[in-house]
């Protein structure tokens, strides 16, 4: 499913639910990705303080509950006798409301009425509220968090979300790390000593591209442009060599 449409069904369900205060999430597409960072998805949701609990990679069990409920709602949905997908929803949707407002749960209650401050998280949700208060802040301030390892190439380059940056030939077929700076909006590229090898603008993390889903390049795919931002004062280079202490190597 394509992650604009995922989002779409999040909005859905933010609306008459509430928004969550943490989503428990897998490593599959378009939650998690084998780039270790964030995705797009993941951005624009600690975008509106959402916070996110990535499961470890291949242990379905460490969200057993909710692994068990798919299954259960497929076995009842029988989908097999449904003529086309949106049939199948309808079915899913009904059993689901059953289950939580029918189904004895403990005591002869249904779930709903056993929890039913669960029937809205209390964090309201209207499109109007996101476009006011998603907050780029909270979601630079995560992801200044990473310190992901890269391998510079033959041509002296690396990848960030799918982009080629230049490092610099002198650093080809080595190791080095990047992490992104929050307060001037770039990444910095650091060798194993913590030493700044290069500076780059983050363009691709600007509040419009997180937004728009386009943080992450994507062949043929239309791309929102943003205003080009200065690299910033000469400071700058000293004020990201303090990103050396989150390096995982002495």
């Amino acid at each position: 499913m394509p992650v604009q449409e995922v989002r779409e069904a999040l909005r859905g369900a933010f609306a008459p639910w509430g928004m969550p205060g943490l989503l428990r999430i897998d490593n599959g597409h378009p939650w998690g990705s084998a780039g270790d960072l964030p995705t797009d998805l993941a951005l624009w949701l600690l975008g509106l303080g959402i916070d996110l609990w990535w499961n470890r990679p291949r242990r379905p069990q460490d969200n057993g509950v909710v692994e068990r409920s798919q299954g259960t709602g497929k076995r009842w949905g029988e989908s097999r006798t449904c003529p086309n997908p949106p049939e199948f929803q309808k079915r899913l949707d009904e059993l689901d409301r059953l289950q939580r407002e029918r189904y004895a749960y403990k005591k002869r209650k249904s779930r709903s009425e056993w929890h039913p401050d669960l029937r809205h998280s209390g964090r309201a949700y209207t499109a109007d509220w996101e476009q006011q208060n998603w907050n780029w802040d909270r979601m630079a301030t995560h992801l200044s968090g990473y310190c992901v390892e890269r391998h510079v190439d033959q041509k002296g380059q690396i990848s960030i979300y799918n982009r080629n940056h230049y490092v610099g030939v002198p650093h080809r077929n080595k190791t080095v790390w990047v992490m992104f700076d929050a307060e001037m909006c770039q990444w910095a590229v650091a060798n194993e000593h913590g030493q700044i090898l290069k500076e780059i603008k983050a363009e691709e993390v600007r509040s419009p591209c997180v937004r728009a889903l386009e943080v992450t390049h994507r062949r043929g795919a239309h791309h929102v442009t943003t205003p080009g931002g200065a690299t910033g004062p000469p400071g700058a280079a000293k004020r990201c060599r303090n990103f050396a202490a989150k390096l995982p190597v002495g």
